[in-house]
C-alpha cells in the first residue's frame, strides 16, 4: 500500500518460496493474487510476480499452478530467470520480464531472448555507455518481444547491492546450506571478520569497512543521465524493507523523474532529494557501476545510516472520521508536542506523514488531528 500511495507505476512481489526474498520478507500466498490484482488495477498499476529463483524438477507442477492462478486473476506478468518458467509462462501467454539474475549484458543475448520475453532487467555491472548502446541497438535492429513491441530495458535505480555477480552468490549456501539463489541468503557478506597472522597467531578485526558488504545503490545524482540512455523502467529494490522506506524512496524518484521531464533537474534539487533518501534505511550510498568502478564504496558498518530516527509510540486504538481525530494509548514515555513530525504505518493505510496538532492528553491516552483516514492497530511513530 505504501508503494501504491506513493505513486509507483508498477509493483513486483513474491509468493511462497520461489522468489529471491523467500526468507527475507513476509511473502504473499497464491490465494492473495486476486486481491493484489484488484488493488493494482484500481490504482492503474502493473503487477509482477517474482518467480526468479533456481528451480528444481519437483517444483514444476507447483509453478504451473501458480502461473494458472496468475493468468486467472489478471496479474500482468512474471519476473523470471529460469528458462523453464519462461517457457511455461509463454505457453500460457503470460508476459515475462527477465530478472537481473540472468546477467544479460549484450545485444546478442537480448535478440536471442526476444522470442520469449518483452522486458529485460540488465546485469548490474554495466555502465551508462554500455546500456545506451544496448537500447540504441534494440531500436536500430527493431528487436521485438511476443507483444510485437520493442524490447523494454529495465535497470536498478536504488537499493541494496550484492557483492556477487548480479546477485548470484554462493557464500550463504557454502556456510549455512541456505542458497541465496533460492531466496534464502543469510548475508554472510554483511558481517565482520577477523584475520590472523599465521606465525604469531595475532588477530586483527577488520572493522574499518565490512570488506564484502557493498554500500547501497543510489542513482539520484545521475538519474538524468540514466534516463538519457533510453531505458524504460527504473527498479527500486524495496522488498524486505519497511513501508516508510518504500514510501520515501518511491516519492523521491517519482519527483526526480518529473523534474527531469520538466528540465528542472539541477544540482541543488539533487542534493535536496539525496538528503530525503538519507532519512530512511541505508548503508551509505554508491553510484554502482554506472559511472565506472570506484574502490571506496563499501558499507561503513552493520547498521543503517538513516539520518532520521523513528520511535514507536504505540498503535492506533480508534479513528473518528467525522472530526478526523485519532486516539492512541501511548506505550512509550517519549514526550510529544504539537508540531512534531509523525509517521503512521498500516497494512491498509500504507504510510501517512504529518505533524502533530490538536493534541489532548488524558493520562496516557492521546488524541490528535489526522486529516487522512487511519485504522485500528496502525503503528504511530514520532520522528526525531
Amino acid at each position: 500500500m505504501a508503494a501504491v500511495n506513493a505513486g509507483a507505476d508498477e509493483i513486483y512481489f513474491g509468493i511462497g518460496i520461489l522468489n529471491m526474498r523467500a526468507a527475507g520478507a513476509n511473502n504473499f500466498s497464491i490465494n492473495d493474487l486476486e486481491k493484489i490484482s484488484q488493488i493494482c488495477k484500481k490504482a492503474k498499476i502493473k503487477a509482477w510476480v517474482t518467480l526468479n529463483t533456481v528451480v528444481y524438477d519437483e517444483e514444476i507442477e507447483e509453478i504451473k499452478k501458480i502461473l494458472d492462478k496468475i493468468k486467472k486473476t489478471g496479474i500482468d506478468g512474471v519476473i523470471a530467470s529460469d528458462l523453464a518458467i519462461i517457457k511455461l509462462a509463454n505457453e500460457k501467454k503470460i508476459e515475462v520480464c527477465v530478472s537481473t539474475q540472468m546477467s544479460v549484458s549484450n545485444l546478442e543475448t537480448i535478440k536471442f531472448l526476444s522470442k520469449w520475453v518483452d522486458r529485460i532487467v540488465l546485469a548490474r555491472e554495466l555502465n551508462l555507455e554500455q546500456i545506451k548502446k544496448i537500447v540504441e541497438g534494440i531500436k536500430k535492429e527493431k528487436n521485438k518481444g511476443p507483444k510485437k513491441q520493442l524490447i523494454e530495458i529495465e535497470v536498478f535505480g536504488h537499493g541494496a547491492m550484492c557483492v556477487g555477480i548480479s546477485g548470484r552468490c554462493q557464500m550463504s549456501l557454502f556456510h549455512q546450506n541456505l542458497s541465496a539463489n533460492r531466496g534464502k541468503c543469510v548475508q554472510m557478506c554483511r558481517r565482520k571478520y577477523e584475520v590472523m597472522e599465521m606465525e604469531t597467531g595475532k588477530k586483527l578485526i577488520l572493522d574499518n569497512n565490512l570488506i564484502m558488504s557493498r554500500s547501497d545503490l543510489c542513482t539520484i545524482g545521475l538519474l538524468d543521465k540514466l534516463v538519457e540512455t533510453g531505458i524504460s523502467t527504473i527498479k527500486i529494490e524495496g522488498r524486505a524493507r519497511s513501508a516508510d522506506y518504500v514510501d520515501t524512496v518511491v516519492r523521491v524518484y517519482k519527483k526526480a523523474l518529473k523534474l527531469i521531464e520538466e528540465k528542472k533537474y539541477d544540482k541543488a534539487i539533487k542534493e535536496k532529494l539525496l538528503e530525503q533518501l538519507k532519512t530512511v534505511f541505508n548503508r551509505g550510498f554508491s553510484e554502482g557501476y554506472y559511472l565506472g568502478r570506484k574502490v571506496e564504496e563499501w558499507a561503513q558498518g552493520e547498521n543503517s545510516l538513516a539520518t532520521e530516527k523513528r520511535i514507536l509510540l504505540g498503535k492506533i486504538d480508534h479513528y473518528y472520521p467525522k472530526v478526523k481525530i485519532a486516539e492512541i494509548k501511548l506505550t512509550n514515555s517519549e514526550r510529544v508536542n504539537n508540531g512534531d513530525n509523525y509517521v503512521i504505518i498500516g497494512p491498509s493505510s500504507g504510510v501517512i506523514r504529518g505533524k502533530f496538532f490538536g493534541i489532548k492528553m488524558d493520562n496516557n491516552i492521546m488524541t490528535f488531528k489526522v486529516e487522512e483516514k487511519v485504522r485500528k492497530s496502525d503503528k504511530l511513530f514520532i520522528c526525531r
